[in-house]
């Protein structure tokens, strides 16, 4: 037997977006009593939806060319699938308060109280019940952050990603260009706006997936992440 716990969003009309992106539109596009030409329906049943939207919105992943313009070309659809299922790990910082850097040192204990390695190929999740606290409120936007130090520890580690429940991997004005930065020049990425990451933790390892659409181009791509235990 095998657990799946679902660390992803849902994706609705007028959901919080990062400052400046898309925001989501959804409506009705078709329904079944106009595909059945039933005439003066007493109902409105939708057989389709049109979604506007951005490739950054909810539970997400970052393509390399959105680090930076020197990235160009590597997109969302050329990154490996490997990228996007590998081993995982959670990690405890549901100490940290809005707009805090999560520092190596506090990595390096979280890891220890665990008695969990970070090994090459991980996707490493950062839990701050950050989403349960803050999720629709006006401090949703300055959750705390790995600084542009930690970013580079990480990927020195040759991890796949890691993953945040913030809309962004650093704190913005702080360390968020930087840290955006380092995943390019070190080739590894970052999750945002995750959820359900307190039900990870003190669990060991499990295998993690969060795949993204095939977007020719594209700079990123909501995903459905999940944590496999039992695999």
């Amino acid at each position: 037997m095998f657990e799946i716990i679902d660390l992803s969003q849902e994706i609705y009309d007028g959901m919080p977006v990062y400052n400046g992106l898309p925001e989501v539109k959804i409506s009705v596009h078709a329904t079944h009593e106009q595909w059945n030409n039933i005439p003066s329906a007493k109902t409105s049943t939708p057989s389709v939806y049109k979604l506007e939207m951005g490739e950054h919105t909810g539970t997400h992943v970052d393509a390399i060319n959105h680090m930076g313009c020197q990235f160009v070309g590597q997109s969302i659809d050329i990154m490996p699938l490997t990228t996007f299922y590998t081993e995982g790990i959670c990690l405890d910082f549901g100490y940290k308060k809005c707009q805090e850097l999560i520092e190596i040192d506090e990595i390096e204990t979280a890891c220890e109280v665990a008695n969990l390695n970070i090994q090459k190929g991980d996707t490493v999740l950062l839990y701050t019940d950050h989403y349960r606290k803050y999720f629709g409120t006006e401090n949703w936007g300055n959750g705390p952050g790995v600084s542009a130090s930690t970013a580079r520890w990480l990927g020195q580690k040759q991890i796949a990603a890691f993953g945040v429940e913030t809309m962004s991997p650093g704190v913005p004005r702080i360390s968020n260009r930087e840290v955006h930065a380092i995943c390019g020049e070190l080739g590894f990425t970052h999750y945002e706006n995750m959820i359900n990451l307190y039900q990870l933790v003190g669990r060991g390892r499990f295998r993690f997936i969060g795949l993204p659409l095939k977007i020719r181009g594209g700079t990123g791509s909501p995903v459905r992440a999940v944590a496999v235990f039992g695999h």
